[in-house]
């Protein structure tokens, strides 16, 4: 059974982004652009202003146009880093929108130089922005399988509000879930 569930984990992933590559750029910049929206209504509901967000990685929505609104804003926008002791495990780090800040970590992901001066504690942020390969309609994300966001979400307080960006070809009806699978609580398809 458990050969099962990681066979049809691995298969949804390939073929998610398969198809995640396949978009042209035109279709990219439409869902990236369609997600503001919906995501500024939840902003709006939280009163946040601590946000936690992604890079985007081999083709996943770009929520740059998001960060660009809320940077206007003067909202504090925080980027994942890998924890450099804590291995699997994500800090998020200031990000003050320069390239130069940015570096590409073991899995040639952008993110952030590590400075601990701007490192905020997850039990700060009030959303947090994941990336997914595929979601459900329970809430349920399943990720490039490293488990960085589980893990990483597992350590928060209840009250951070957990968000996943996609794609709507990424949603499926049922996602097999493992019993490490942390939930997200909102999900926006573009």
């Amino acid at each position: 059974m458990q050969e099962s569930i990681q066979s049809q984990r691995q298969q949804l992933r390939q073929i998610m982004r398969n198809k995640r590559l396949n978009l042209s750029e035109q279709e990219q910049i439409q869902a990236s652009n369609s997600i503001i929206v919906p995501a500024m209504a939840l902003i709006e509901k939280y009163k946040a202003t601590n946000f936690a967000f992604y890079l985007p990685f081999n083709n996943e929505i770009c929520p740059l146009p998001l960060i660009n609104e809320l940077s206007a804003q003067q909202k504090q926008i925080y980027l994942p880093v890998l924890h450099p002791f804590s291995k699997g495990n994500l800090l998020f780090i200031r990000y003050d929108n320069c390239k130069k800040s940015l570096k590409l970590n073991r899995f040639g992901i952008l993110e952030p130089v590590l400075n601990v001066q701007k490192i905020l504690p997850l039990n700060q942020l009030d959303i947090i922005f994941t990336p997914l390969v595929a979601c459900d309609k329970s809430g349920n994300r399943l990720g490039m399988g490293g488990g960085f966001y589980d893990r990483t979400l597992a350590q928060t307080s209840s009250n951070l509000i957990k968000i996943g960006l996609g794609y709507k070809f990424q949603q499926v009806d049922k996602l097999p879930v493992e019993h490490w699978d942390m939930p997200l609580d909102y999900i926006i398809l573009g």
